[in-house]
């Protein structure tokens, strides 16, 4: 359990580390482009999405967010108590790694995002990311699952441009981009919304995979 709560917490803190820190770097390099800035974003994050899912993956499932381990509790792939461990470590350190972004680009360590993102366009973008991304991951685990790294990563890529929201898809996450005032920041007051949505598109994920990919062949 040691190793899995580590492997969650460093996973998590590489992860966040490279959403907020290849924001800031996209942002200061794209001249006032948001689209340039948005893509460099785009790359990193889907890049490093499969080192941590091929490095990670063996150890702890390599779950980095608290929707893909409620629902892997519900499947019964996890117990209650370690589901409790992985969101604590998930969320220390993906704090951490936003706080280490904000260090590597000489940014005022704590700070509360104005970065406004809310309304029933980002809601149902962030419930559909989710739904995808659960979708993906369980699906191809009971499929290809050597592809699960590639698919996860080329799915969140995907994400980011077709989601109003540029697909969060992760409640762990929306919470330590609260502590942000960057590109990759949400405001905290945002945040709640965020975090239903995505526990609304995970559910449904959860039941429709049920049926497209149950656990056992009924054949």
């Amino acid at each position: 359990m040691r190793q899995k709560l580590t492997s969650e917490a460093i996973g998590s803190f590489l992860l966040f580390v490279t959403v907020v820190g290849s924001g800031i770097m996209a942002e200061s390099l794209a001249g006032g482009n948001v689209a340039v800035a948005l893509l460099g974003n785009t790359f990193a994050t889907g890049a490093m999405l499969f080192v941590l899912i091929t490095m990670l993956g063996p150890v702890s499932g390599a779950h980095f967010n608290p929707a893909v381990t409620l629902i892997m509790r519900l499947r019964g792939e996890v117990t209650t108590a370690q589901s409790v461990g992985y969101v604590a470590a998930q969320m220390a350190g993906g704090i951490l790694g936003v706080w280490a972004a904000h260090v590597m680009f000489d940014l005022p360590v704590l700070e509360f995002s104005r970065h406004a993102r809310t309304g029933p366009g980002q809601w149902l973008g962030e419930a559909i990311a989710t739904f995808g991304l659960i979708l993906t991951i369980l699906g191809t685990v009971k499929h290809r699952h050597v592809w699960v790294p590639p698919s996860v990563a080329f799915y969140i890529v995907a994400a980011y441009w077709f989601t109003s929201s540029t697909s969060f898809a992760n409640p762990a996450i929306t919470i330590a981009r609260c502590l942000t005032d960057t590109f990759a920041g949400i405001a905290p007051a945002d945040v709640p919304g965020f975090i239903a949505a995505q526990i609304a598109g995970a559910l449904a994920a959860h039941f429709i995979a049920a049926g497209l990919f149950p656990h056992e062949d009924s054949q």
